[in-house]
């Protein structure tokens, strides 16, 4: 069988000129969020919380019996449950954590399939 020269033209290539666009063309007409814009908002959201949080602990003052591994006592039901929310919170982060971290080491090319083990 005979072999076949390589495919190249003989034309040569020009560069491909790049699209010139006027000034402010492509400009959102709405100014689009920015990093600051969304941390703003998140403390204007932190801060509503913890206005509620507080107003909450305000009204359940009143003692309830709590039991936990064994152990007995009286607390103060807001007291009681802003431990138990943070005791939550806590096991979210930790597993938010674990999981981000998995994904970070799959991007960084742990997997390059992206296949689970």
């Amino acid at each position: 069988m005979p072999v076949q020269p390589a495919s190249h033209s003989t034309r040569s290539r020009q560069p491909v000129e790049p699209e010139v666009r006027a000034p402010g063309a492509d400009t959102p007409t709405r100014a689009s969020g920015t990093r600051t814009s969304a941390a703003w908002f998140g403390v204007c959201v932190g801060v509503l919380v913890l206005v509620a949080l507080v107003v909450f602990m305000l009204q359940n003052t009143g003692p309830v019996a709590v039991s936990f591994l064994g152990m007995t006592g009286t607390a103060p039901l807001a007291l009681a449950l802003l431990i138990a929310g943070l005791g939550v919170g806590i096991v979210v982060l930790v597993f938010a954590s674990l999981r981000i971290g998995q994904l970070r080491r799959r991007a960084a090319g742990g997997h390059p399939t992206g296949a689970r083990r």
